[in-house]
């Protein structure tokens, strides 16, 4: 017989079992980085440039080494011989770049953005730390900065550092098709600049790492918040020349990420050091000005772009350029700028395509992957020059957008550019012209004019837009889960993904709960140990729950069937007899049983009997799920305002995301993940201004001046899933968390641009102030005036 239900083909899809991590969460209970208790820490604190670019011609740290619970205090001239190298090697290192682009461990003798450490205090608090910090001094002598990557691409631009020639890190243009042809014979020809600012990840939780000797084994354990625990592993062993087996890295809870922690930090590599230096306990947290300071941020393009078209509306041409502001090092790789130019046709059919892109740094923080990584702005840029398009042919928005999308037919659809891997761009599955109808059908897009005139009756103006967007998802090569059954009946998980916040435990626990017939509260996930599993990818690019889920169900289904196959022989009955249900392998009539537990222990085996079974010891399977080829997941954002044109007053009234991500796994965390991203986007569109003077000083450094969206600004979010499906991996599932936050800011700038539209303002930038929006609209009303 085969009437157990975890022989169905996707056993656990679909549900919403509740989360298994929320219980020490709601207790006060979890174990942040912070909350790691370490015997008898010392604490550190950096000390950091108050200058965007400058010369160090003398530290003097004397008088701090004698303050009360100080125990050392070094530069890089003190650090000497710990360390195999001054400069972080560069993450992901499979595109070439000079030697002298990634940040270093301490700065030497120059600075190249306000809050680059050079230097750091280990004391027995941070106060004390904090204290002795401030009482280094430091001789300075001020170099010219750079805050505009526009004019940092000059020749004539003072260098962002002077081991530099040129501030230009990257000139490429990706192109094909017939460009000059295509706009040559274009009845429509469009052109137009666009501005996407930078901003943070900013989690709840901020950076911090600590880091533990054990004299008596000579491992060093460190713990870190960070999305990558073996790449932070491999590094810190490759930094230090720690021995691989003696170094353990751990992963506590993490307050969200981000992308912000997918990548290694100095700090995370000068803590172990110094802890194993000292031979004491080492731990360091970042606070909030820090986090404004040094931890990476994204977004800052700027684009001149041009689009052709036929009188119907469908796109025959796009080239262009955009300059990327990369801060002033290079921690890992340029994907960002290399996603947006790779990325802006989006879910269109674009026949000819050409878009140059310079990576320029600046004397900022330095720019790496933020939720979206690149995608965000081209999608902007591409929407917005679709709505351009429909005004300019004075067709609906929708019908526009919808002659060039990709139909259903053409799917698999090969795009003509590649991958910075150069592996083809293959959008393997999805439905996009009936994602975009089913977001216009979700808020009433027919109904609208009504609305309209019913904001208008109340003195406001009101404004609607769709914006549609695809992103790859589910990054290879591949993830591990280590899937065992103990003696005593325990069933434990270790993988090589990592939680962040956003509910992988519960994801992989239900997926395995499901075949082993337990409840997945019964299944204990361990996430981003070194000390588990020596392999692992980390959380990052919308990846954890097709690979990790599909490796936990392939190791599931082995153990499952190993556990049948042993129940089989201690019962006497035919294992295809046999089924799983509370812990237990049991005949259908539950007349013959014995415990999972029972099951495990035979198979540790007795000296000098056989084995229950035949194969290895132990209900113990290590899959690791391979994929390279990535799936991308569609989203069909639709977005309704009401604007104060008098005070600029913008108010989301309505908000609704239709998301293509395939099968989905758990419905209520799969709805939180794209809660979560459209907030995120909406920070993007109208709050998160990361200010910098003409100098490259950070003028927004907390939240008093750097906004984010609060209980009163997020509106209800409507989340509708509409799946196609994926074949590349079992589960046919693909990415949500980055997905959803990839249309938010064109579909509400779109938004509030249409409620404008008797206005005449043009909107090309975001974030979108109140205050910028009334410059806006007073500057098409002077355009207007002067027009004869």
């Amino acid at each position: 017989m085969h009437a157990d239900p975890a022989l169905r083909t996707n056993p656990g899809m679909g549900e919403s079992p509740g989360r298994v991590e929320d219980d020490p969460l709601l207790r006060g209970a979890a174990c942040f980085l912070d909350d790691v208790r370490l015997p008898e820490p010392l604490h550190a604190c950096f000390v950091r440039s108050p200058h965007a670019h400058a010369r160090i011609r003398g530290i003097d740290a004397d008088a701090a080494r004698t303050m009360p619970g100080v125990a050392a205090i070094y530069t890089r001239k003190e650090l000497f011989g710990h360390l195999t190298s001054w400069r972080m090697p560069l993450g992901f290192a499979l595109a070439a770049l000079p030697e002298n682009t990634t940040p270093f461990a301490l700065a030497g003798d120059e600075v190249a953005f306000a809050g680059e450490a050079f230097a750091v205090v280990v004391a027995d608090s941070r106060h004390r730390a904090e204290d002795a910090a401030a009482a280094v001094r430091v001789d300075y002598e001020i170099l010219p900065a750079v805050s505009d990557c526009r004019l940092g691409a000059q020749h004539d631009a003072p260098r962002v550092r002077t081991e530099l020639q040129d501030n230009v890190l990257q000139d490429y243009t990706l192109a094909y098709g017939e460009v000059d042809e295509a706009f040559d014979q274009a009845p429509i020809v469009l052109h137009d600049e666009f501005w996407a600012h930078r901003g943070g990840g900013h989690p709840m939780e901020p950076r911090g790492v600590a880091a533990a000797p054990d004299a008596a084994t000579g491992v060093l354990t460190v713990w870190s918040s960070t999305q990558m625990a073996h790449e932070l592993h491999y590094t810190i062993s490759h930094m230090l020349d720690q021995p691989e087996h003696q170094l353990r890295v751990i992963t506590p809870d993490v307050g969200g990420g981000f992308g912000a922690k997918f990548m290694i930090y100095p700090e995370e590599i000068v803590i172990p050091a110094v802890a194993r230096a000292l031979g004491r306990p080492v731990k360091w947290v970042e606070d909030r000005r820090e986090n404004f300071l040094t931890t990476v941020q994204e977004r800052d393009q700027y684009w001149k772009i041009a689009l052709a078209a036929d009188r119907q509306g469908r796109l025959l041409g796009i080239r262009g350029e955009f300059v990327h502001d990369n801060g002033a090092y290079t921690p890992q790789g340029t994907n960002v700028p290399y996603n947006t130019a790779s990325s802006m046709s989006g879910p269109y059919v674009v026949p000819a395509f050409s878009l140059r892109a310079r990576v320029v740094y600046t004397n900022k923080v330095p720019v790496a992957t933020i939720r979206g990584a690149g995608y965000p702005q081209a999608t902007f840029v591409m929407e917005r020059m679709l709505d351009r398009l429909a005004n300019e042919l004075g067709i609906d928005r929708l019908e526009c957008r919808r002659r060039n999308l990709i139909p259903p037919e053409k799917v698999p659809y090969t795009k003509p550019l590649k991958s910075r891997a150069g592996v083809p761009l293959v959008i393997d599955s999805g439905d996009f012209p009936a994602l975009q109808a089913r977001a216009a059908e979700a808020i009433d897009y027919d109904g609208f004019e009504a609305r309209r005139m019913e904001s208008g009756a109340r003195g406001r103006l009101r404004g609607i837009c769709i914006a549609n967007s695809v992103k790859p998802t589910g990054r290879g090569p591949y993830e591990v889960v280590r899937l065992r059954v103990l003696p005593s009946g325990r069933i434990v998980a270790h993988t090589g993904a990592l939680a962040m916040g956003q509910g992988i435990k519960t994801t992989l626990a239900q997926l395995c709960a499901a075949r082993l017939g337990v409840q997945p509260q019964a299944v204990e996930i361990v996430a981003g140990d070194t000390g588990h599993v020596g392999y692992g990818m980390g959380g990052f690019a919308s990846r954890q729950a097709m690979m990790a889920g599909s490796a936990i169900c392939e190791a599931a289904d082995k153990v499952r069937a190993k556990a049948l196959a042993v129940a089989a022989q201690v019962l006497k009955v035919d294992a295809a007899d046999l089924m799983l249900s509370n812990g237990e392998v049991h005949t259908v009539d539950f007349g013959l049983r014995v415990s999972l537990a029972r099951v495990a222990m035979l198979m540790k085996g007795v000296p000098g009997y056989a084995m229950p079974a035949p194969g290895d010891p132990g209900l113990d399977e290590t899959v690791f799920f391979h994929c390279d080829a990535q799936t991308y997941a569609g989203a069909s954002h639709a977005c309704e305002v009401e604007v104060d044109a008098m005070t600029g007053a913008m108010h989301v009234v309505r908000y609704v995301a239709v998301q293509d991500s395939g099968n989905i796994i758990n419905p209520q965390l799969a709805q939180g993940q794209v809660h979560g991203g459209v907030v995120h986007g909406l920070g993007n569109a109208l709050f998160e201004w990361m200010g910098y003077d003409a100098n490259a000083q950070p003028l927004t450094t907390t939240y008093a001046e750097y906004l984010l969206p609060t209980a009163p600004e997020v509106p209800d979010i409507e989340v509708i899933f509409q799946p196609s499906p994926t074949t590349l991996n079992p589960l046919g599932a693909k990415g949500i968390g980055e997905t959803a936050t990839i249309p938010v800011a064109a579909a509400v700038i779109g938004a509030v641009e249409h409620a404008l539209r008797e206005q005449g303002a043009r909107l090309c930038e975001f974030p979108l102030t109140p205050v910028r929006l009334v410059e806006l609209i007073d500057q098409a009303a002077g355009a207007a005036n002067l027009q004869p």
